[in-house]
């Protein structure tokens, strides 16, 4: 059996083996049970490293040795791995979490932040402008920022995107609400979604169609979409008054017509 090039590499890929791994695990999977001899005719790895690397597929889950002599192996099945694998992952992460959350308890994160404050003092606010790619990068960029307003948020957005993210705004915009500070939604969209931002929220959203998104807070920040194309999707943050008092101004203006 003649491996096929473009499927090493993307099993290798999908499960984060090394080349040999991968070559070994698709033959034994090939044959269901197999030597070791067998295994390294089919992959065309060396038969020196044939073993070693069938030990640590056998680690590692993708594989079990049978007994008996000779020793042969058998191919854990793939849904089974990917289920072990999905597992680990969420644990790997859960863990991860943990250890981020407990963080900002240390005096090592301390330093960090005072490094970065000292640092913040010697920027002036008109330099601070950013750019953010990605949607999802650009939503939870948002949040971030939203969480320090004082006054006021405006959000001008598709009514999809907000009912897609209610778990990224749903308890960031319930604590705006018992802090008193102005929250306005300016949806584009078609009236039953704007219903159901209006029940998932609790913020009875104003329609518009205009072809902008952006989110404004305090009259002082805004970060501002370039475009709309998803994950490529690329936004400005500008920390600039001047320009939020100006994008607040037509604003305003635009939902009077």
């Amino acid at each position: 059996m003649l491996l096929k090039p473009e499927l090493v590499k993307k099993i290798k890929d999908y499960f984060n083996l090394n080349i040999y791994e991968t070559k070994v695990w698709l033959a034994l999977v090939s044959k269901g049970v197999a030597s070791a001899g067998e295994i390294a005719q089919i992959s065309e790895v060396p038969r020196s490293r044939t073993y070693d690397v069938l030990e640590s597929l056998e680690k590692q889950g993708f594989a079990m040795a049978k007994v008996g002599k000779p020793t042969k192996y058998i191919a854990v099945k793939p849904e089974m791995v990917l289920e072990k694998l999905k597992r680990n992952t969420m644990f790997s992460a859960e863990e991860k979490v943990k250890v981020l959350d407990n963080l900002k308890g240390t005096r090592e994160y301390e330093e960090l932040q005072e490094l970065h404050n000292s640092a913040v003092s010697f920027v002036k606010r008109e330099d601070i402008t950013t750019s953010i790619k990605g949607r999802s990068n650009i939503l939870s960029y948002a949040r971030d920022i939203i969480e320090n307003a004082e006054k006021e948020v405006v959000v001008c957005l598709p009514a999809t995107d907000l009912i897609e993210k209610a778990r990224i705004f749903s308890n960031l915009f319930e604590r705006l609400k018992r802090e008193n500070l102005v929250i306005k939604l300016a949806l584009k969209g078609t009236d039953e979604e704007l219903k159901k931002v209006h029940e998932k929220y609790g913020i009875k959203p104003i329609k518009t169609n205009l072809p902008s998104k952006f989110f404004m807070i305090d009259r002082k920040q805004v970060i501002f979409s370039l475009n709309d194309s998803g994950e490529d999707e690329i936004a400005v943050w500008l920390n600039s008054e001047f320009f939020s008092q100006a994008l607040s101004s037509l604003f305003e203006l635009s939902l009077r017509k």
